[in-house]
């Protein structure tokens, strides 16, 4: 595995000092700052990855963002940087322009629009060039096979041959002469030398259908690899436009979410969506936050439980405030780091652009021997020894080749986005197939991160009944999180409370009924006197499986222990044996004590549990497991996790509970805090490189066949035409399949995108 913290200004620009944020301050394709330019030859990552070598000797570029579907490029650069990026481009053969003030950037990321000259309109338009141009090359072949031989009818074929050709091969055309005067052989190059040459030698009917396939081809696979692009912008449509909020003078307002501003309370009613993160202030409900979290199961909520914009309000009627601006929500914020991954390149991305750049000329070489060798060897004409090499330059094209692994990889991300895993980079995607093994950090990890009680029992000859209403009635009175772990874990009548006093470091005592009572550590009943060898040996136990416990006592006994721990989640058991079953080995990684980090780790299933750990401790773990093992993941939530985050290959953090600081030395945010999400991460990286892979070898394999065929059988230009964009259409929809399985949560597809004061309902 490469190392990790060299890759991320690598894979967006070859800059050292590049890097891409975790959720970035505002959701927009480019970063914020960063200076947007419309590139109107720029339409497949052909263009893209000739950029990107144009741009990487160009030091102090933090980023680049390609928006291949409205043809725009985001550098985020210092502003003395900047002319010496757009001089690298225009020598490059590409004309940037800065995208006008009034062209409309969406709040949440949506992209730029133009007013004029949208990319989807051109699509639009290109359809119906593109059937026309087919039409001329149909009405070009029927001429050639059923006119008569003479100079008219040739003239006049020659002229709709030609009609189909500028139709459909006008921007090809374009973009190879560029190419050419570049010394540049990309596909664009190859199809206007190929078609040129056809015509040239009288092969003009040929050569008109071959372009008009070509050009149908090309909007294709442009429509296929939108798919994959904006996979993960259907979360936009999540987010309602407006939102229901409330008034100086008490009075409920429907606003444009733009201008909702910071603690504004907003109402949203039963089965509508809420437009912005919030804390809720009133009401209860369940709330369905899959579109964000990829929970299955709706989430209770009540008054200071967190929400998220694009989540469904199931049942009740809640009022919240506002905790964030529309441009700066979980939702959108996911959706900007999502698209600024899509923007780095994972390692097999970055070996095939190497590979085509060497593949393309050697095969444009080995062309123009066929030309002038085959007359001599094979006995062939000049024209038709032409003809075969022309052949050959279609066949060749690495369009297939190129455009495999990013639609895969933009593919992989998105599908981990809808499952709550927020992927920083395809290189991350791609490598964390190697893992071998993955150190967990406890509290707040694999366990809830919250005390709860979870065992309690009368000591002596005390009653049950009147010691629970003791005790929930003491502890209800303390603000110690044991405390209220007690008090929520007793429900019942409280009694009066009084001569309440709180005793630092060992517990509290009070008055109840006229009863003197202690609701205390086991170091107070020690000091008391009250510890007799069993109850010793009883407290023992409780606190060799990593337990807290508190006793009820009066001044001569003790009448109850109450047990509070903090309790495994519910997925962290079956996250272990996940990862077991694919080979990984799970050690934990604790600073609690070591009894309380076995115990958890022997009912977890985990074997391996190092305890009193310091946050330079579980560093030297991660390193010491990296020579053990080979490559080791992290997964934490702490600011103390943050060292080992970093120095792990692989960063898995707590999106739901854990720190800003953890999120942003992580690798991999799991936005529902499942652990289960790590080892849906190692099987994802795995698919996606196997399908990397197939991709590549379909590409070629294909390819090579043609090539031979080409060679030493009667290949025609259409078979090549066929196996060229056959190839890349194959590729592409094998990509495609990582989507499948991880759709758009169910809820929001029969939810409608309703604002705040409509009242559909999600069902």
């Amino acid at each position: 595995m490469e190392p990790k913290n060299s890759q991320p200004g690598q894979d967006n620009c070859g800059s050292a000092a590049c890097a891409t944020p975790v959720l970035p301050a505002a959701a927009a394709p480019a970063p914020p700052g960063a200076q947007l330019y419309r590139i109107s030859t720029m339409d497949c990552s052909v263009e893209e990855s000739e950029i990107r070598r144009a741009l990487e000797p160009i030091v102090g570029i933090r980023s680049l963002s390609f928006q291949l579907r409205a043809r725009t490029l985001g550098i985020d650069a210092p502003l003395e940087v900047l002319p010496a990026a757009l001089d690298a481009i225009r020598k490059a053969g590409f004309d940037p322009q800065a995208v006008p003030a009034q062209a409309k950037v969406d709040a949440q990321g949506g992209g730029v629009h133009t007013d004029a000259d949208g990319h989807d309109h051109e699509i639009g338009g290109g359809i119906g060039r593109m059937a026309l141009a087919l039409a001329f090359a149909v009405a070009a072949e029927a001429t050639s096979f059923l006119a008569p031989e003479t100079l008219p009818w040739k003239v006049a074929g020659m002229a709709v041959a030609a009609v189909a050709i500028w139709l459909a091969g006008l921007d090809v055309y374009k973009k190879g002469m560029a190419a050419l005067l570049r010394g540049k052989l990309n596909i664009n190059a190859l199809m206007a030398v190929a078609v040129t040459g056809a015509f040239a030698i009288g092969e003009w009917p040929e050569a008109a259908m071959v372009m008009a396939l070509y050009g149908i081809a090309e909007l294709i696979e442009a429509r296929a690899v939108d798919r994959a692009r904006n996979a993960i912008k259907g979360l936009l449509e999540l987010a309602p436009e407006t939102a229901l909020i409330q008034t100086v003078d008490g009075s409920w307002v429907e606003t444009p979410v733009a201008e909702v501003p910071l603690e504004a309370v907003v109402r949203i009613r039963p089965g509508e969506r809420f437009a912005l993160d919030g804390i809720i202030v009133r009401g209860n409900s369940a709330v369905n936050q899959a579109p964000v979290t990829g929970e299955s199961i709706p989430v209770d909520k009540a008054p200071g439980d967190q929400v998220f914009a694009g989540t469904i309000n199931e049942t009740g009627e809640l009022e919240f405030r506002v905790t964030a601006a529309a441009s700066n929500t979980t939702l959108a914020r996911i959706i900007a780091a999502v698209e600024q991954a899509q923007g780095t390149r994972a390692p097999t991305q970055r070996f095939v652009d190497k590979f085509a750049s060497i593949y393309t000329p050697t095969v444009f070489l080995i062309a123009v021997v066929v030309a002038i060798a085959a007359p001599f060897l094979l006995d062939l004409t000049w024209p038709q020894a032409l003809y075969k090499a022309l052949v050959l330059l279609v066949i060749a094209c690495p369009c297939a080749l190129v455009i495999s692994t990013p639609v895969t990889v933009v593919s992989g991300l998105a599908a981990a986005a809808r499952r709550g895993m927020l992927i920083k980079g395809g290189i991350y995607l791609e490598s964390a197939r190697l893992l071998k093994a993955v150190a967990f950090d406890k509290t707040g990890t694999v366990t809830e991160g919250k005390p709860k009680l979870v065992d309690w029992k009368t000591w002596g000859d005390a009653d049950q009944g009147q010691a629970h209403q003791l005790a929930a009635s003491l502890a209800a009175r303390s603000d110690h999180p044991v405390s209220k772990a007690i008090a929520a874990g007793l429900d019942g009548e409280r009694l009066p409370v009084e001569d309440f006093v709180a005793l630092p470091g060992r517990g509290v005592e009070a008055t109840i009924q006229g009863r003197k009572l202690l609701l205390c550590n086991h170091r107070l009943v020690h000091e008391r006197g009250l510890c007799g060898p069993e109850l010793e040996a009883l407290l023992k136990s409780h606190e060799e499986q990593g337990r807290t416990v508190t006793l009820l006592a009066e001044a001569d006994r003790v009448l109850a222990l109450f047990a509070v721990a903090d309790t495994i989640r519910e997925t962290s058991r079956q996250a272990i044996v996940d990862l077991k079953a694919l080979g990984v080995v799970p050690v934990m990684l604790t600073g609690d004590n070591a009894a309380t980090a076995k115990a958890i780790a022997a009912d977890a299933g985990i074997p391996d549990a190092r305890g009193d750990l310091l946050p330079e401790d579980k560093l030297e773990a991660i390193k010491e497991m990296q020579k053990r093992y080979g490559a080791t993941g992290m997964a934490g939530d702490g600011i103390n996790d943050a060292p080992a985050l970093a120095q792990s290959d692989i960063g898995f953090a707590m999106g739901g509970a854990g720190t800003d600081t953890a999120m942003e030395s992580a690798d991999v945010v799991i936005m529902n805090d499942n652990l289960q999400r790590v080892a849906e991460t190692v099987r994802l990286s795995r698919r996606t490189h196997a399908i990397l892979w197939q991709n590549i070898v379909l590409a070629l394999g294909i390819k090579g066949v043609f090539f031979v065929l080409a060679v030493f059988g009667s290949a025609t230009m259409w078979m090549a035409v066929f196996a060229d964009m056959g190839a890349s259409l194959l590729v592409v929809a094998n990509g495609l399949r990582l989507l499948r399985g991880a759709p758009l949560p169910a809820a929001s597809a029969g939810a409608s995108k309703h604002p705040a004061g409509d009242h559909g309902h999600a069902h």
